[in-house]
């Protein structure tokens, strides 16, 4: 799979393929052939290309499967991306599931959690009773925090990946592969601002929106379900009470404890009556002075996936694949992942 693993390195690292072609010295047109398979580039060109790229030509002919059919929603309008990096988010999702079926494939095929049946949970206008129907349909309770977001819809079959992109306009988006979900979040951003868009991306694959709905209203009303997912409304009358009249620290606590961001807290308590809308004003000021959009008063810890690296280890283990493979998978040294295999 030349073509595909050059292309994802070309656009890991930001070249076209006339910036690349003429870093190499040879032409845009011969980038097109190797990357569409029509042409095979020499053993010169191949050491060339990868000086260039920062890789081994190992990585270039790693095996990747091509059985497997991606479906990548669009990206939406407001986001102010290149189609540079609109391309390397495509291929990164790519190169990464074909590593993850590889084990999957390894282990026989049938090892993943059914997952909840997509675009069937039918909403109207209502943000709280759309998020109550969306956690009954994920399995969870109607009340309550819910802690390690990203391995609970992993162990519901929902697969998730981190993709590091420095564009701030790119929170996360959705598609599907071999028809079950993935979810792609920026892993750049905040944990607490990861966790909201999982959910906002969770609204994408799970509802169905009304028919005449407008997609800017859809990609607010998603976000809405998210804030609401995330802090139900009995929740917050309960940990917040029905009226605060300033900010205090317990409410940063209880942002803590929900697993969102001061700011988003603050929102929700506003949006339910909590909170008036000076007392609210007076806090966004001084959320901007203390640097909070960037930096939580109190910091959750980051979420990660594991299930990747958990079926690698069991594959390891029941001697599917070797202990070489297994690293050269995770994009791991030896050591480190035989550190992992044996903790």
């Amino acid at each position: 799979m030349l073509e595909k693993n050059l292309k994802y390195y070309r656009l890991r690292s930001g070249l076209s393929k006339r910036e690349l072609a003429s870093r190499i010295g040879v032409s845009a047109m011969a980038i097109s052939h190797y990357e569409n398979g029509e042409r095979k580039p020499e053993i010169d060109i191949l050491r060339r290309l990868a000086g260039e790229l920062g890789v081994k030509l190992a990585d270039f002919l790693a095996v990747r499967s091509g059985n497997h059919q991606y479906a990548h929603c669009e990206f939406r309008k407001n986001r102010a991306l290149s189609k540079t990096e609109e391309e390397f988010i495509c291929e990164s999702v790519e190169e990464y599931f074909d590593r993850f079926f590889n084990v999957v494939d390894a282990l026989g095929g049938e090892v993943l959690p059914a997952c909840p049946e997509i675009r069937c949970v039918q909403v109207g206008r209502d943000s709280e009773e759309a998020a109550r129907l969306l956690r009954k349909h994920l399995g969870f309770a109607e009340e309550g925090p819910i802690q390690n977001l990203v391995g609970a819809m992993e162990n519901k079959g929902v697969l998730i990946f981190r993709c590091g992109i420095e564009n701030v306009h790119f929170s996360g988006m959705n598609g599907t592969v071999d028809g079950r979900p993935y979810l792609i979040l920026n892993a750049n951003m905040t944990p607490e601002r990861q966790r909201s868009t999982l959910v906002h991306e969770l609204a994408h694959v799970f509802c169905v929106f009304p028919d005449d709905m407008p997609e800017k209203e859809r990609e607010d009303f998603a976000t809405a379900i998210s804030g609401a997912f995330l802090c139900p409304r009995e929740d917050m009358l309960r940990e917040l009470g029905v009226r605060r009249t300033r900010i205090t620290y317990d409410m940063i606590m209880v942002a803590k404890e929900y697993g969102v961001s001061t700011l988003l807290l603050m929102k929700r308590a506003n949006l339910l009556g909590m909170i008036s809308d000076a007392v609210y004003k007076d806090f966004m000021i001084r959320a901007s002075q203390n640097g909070w959009r960037k930096n939580e008063p109190s910091r959750i810890p980051e979420e990660t996936t594991n299930l990747f690296e958990q079926l690698t280890i069991r594959a390891v283990n029941e001697d599917e694949i070797s202990q070489l493979r297994g690293a050269e998978l995770l994009k791991l040294s030896y050591d480190e992942f035989d550190r992992m295999v044996h903790a």
